[in-house]
């Protein structure tokens, strides 16, 4: 009898062990199915936005296309247009090539002046006069000791001197221009001028009148001009710095009438040609 009840007792833990172990592969089979379920969900989603997308790319592509044959369509109907564009452009970079060489050609002039200017005015020392360029022109300036006595519009004989060398190189080199300017400095003038104004106007037009009436220098290529204090070159506060100032600059510039005419030039709009 108790053998009996032993065989029944392992039987019925044979069949619980068994219902157990079926109910996890149930389990697992069913998470397996609910997961490819799932998946099978999202790439039909995926499909569905691929569809649409390439729906798109195929309107997207005729939109291309027509604004490709579009352009190509306005670049024939503009090939008139482009080809006088290109006769302007060729016309004006011609221009700018022109007046490139002419800036040259005067940045050489003015240099070339210069030497002689200097070549010639070498027997003055720098305290008495300086040779020197400045926004393209030849500036000689010449300090009051050499020029006047103080107060006075008088030129001294050895300014003479340095002024008849001047009107020779003026003389030989007729295309430059003339500007001779009178500076003071900040000291008020006593005597026989007004101010300060006046003297370094009658000093400038004292020097004009011996270039052009005892030198020849041609007076249409002259210009005299105060400035009287308004322009120093060092600080009024100092003696130096003020015998620095009281100076008569003569200022030479090369005609620019090329460089004018090139500027001026207008470009044809119908033809491309100046």
């Amino acid at each position: 009898m108790k053998r009996c009840s032993g065989y029944v007792l392992i039987l019925c833990s044979i069949f619980l062990l068994t219902s157990c172990i079926s109910q996890k592969k149930y389990q697992a089979a069913l998470a397996r199915e609910q997961s490819l379920t799932a998946k099978n969900s999202e790439l039909e989603n995926s499909i569905a936005q691929l569809k649409t997308q390439i729906e798109g790319l195929q309107t997207d592509n005729a939109k291309l296309v027509k604004q490709i044959d579009d352009a190509m369509k306005a670049a024939s109907d503009a090939s008139g247009t482009a080809n006088m564009t290109q006769k302007q452009l060729e016309a004006e970079q011609k221009r700018l090539w022109d007046l490139r060489k002419a800036l040259q050609e005067q940045r050489m002039a003015v240099e070339n002046l210069r030497k002689k200017m200097a070549d010639a005015l070498t027997g003055f020392s720098s305290n008495e006069l300086q040779v020197f360029t400045k926004n393209g022109r030849v500036y000689v300036s010449l300090q009051e000791n050499l020029l006047f006595p103080s107060g006075s519009a008088v030129v001294n004989p050895k300014g003479k001197q340095a002024l008849s060398t001047l009107a020779q190189v003026l003389n030989v080199n007729p295309d430059i221009n003339v500007v001779v300017e009178g500076h003071t400095d900040s000291v008020r003038i006593r005597g026989k001028y007004e101010d300060n104004w006046a003297l370094s106007v009658a000093r400038s037009t004292a020097i004009v009148r011996l270039l052009t009436d005892t030198y020849n220098v041609d007076p249409t290529r002259v210009t005299a001009s105060g400035r009287s204090k308004y322009e120093p070159v060092e600080s009024n506060e100092t003696a130096e710095g003020r015998q620095k100032n009281r100076r008569t600059e003569i200022i030479l510039a090369p005609r620019l009438d090329e460089l004018m005419q090139l500027l001026q030039q207008p470009v044809d709009n119908t033809t491309g040609t100046q």
